[in-house]
């Protein structure tokens, strides 16, 4: 059984930082594309950043481009969303999946693709 579990969320003020975790079981890191989205009350879900499973590179959107970095541990099965300089506008729930129809990022996030969607890590920042 596949299953994603994000944590590391919480309360911090503008220019903060936090770094998000998901843990990966039932799914090697090696076989598909991860994603980091957010959804916003009242916003549809948006892909925040992707790393292809076929040589851990990234793609970032442009609102948290420079300012998040994602990473993998594949001995640990956990892919991580450090985020830096973070303002208000970050604010909201923060949910990793996997891409079962690529490896590699697409350069975009087409939500219809992903699944195995964890149940979310809140995020909020303060001004």
């Amino acid at each position: 059984q596949v299953q994603f579990v994000e944590s590391g969320g919480g309360l911090v003020q503008a220019g903060g930082s936090l770094r998000l975790s998901c843990a990966a079981s039932g799914l090697a890191l090696d076989d598909y594309a991860i994603g980091w989205f957010r959804q916003a009350p009242g916003k549809a879900r948006e892909g925040v950043s992707c790393l292809s499973a076929s040589d851990g590179s990234t793609d970032y959107g442009d609102s948290v481009k420079g300012r998040f970095t994602m990473s993998r541990d594949k001995a640990k099965g956990t892919v991580y969303l450090q985020m830096d300089s973070l303002k208000p506008e970050d604010t909201a729930v923060y949910y990793c999946a996997a891409n079962l129809m690529r490896r590699r990022c697409p350069g975009g996030w087409i939500l219809h693709e992903y699944d195995y969607w964890g149940q979310g890590t809140q995020v909020t920042v303060s001004a």
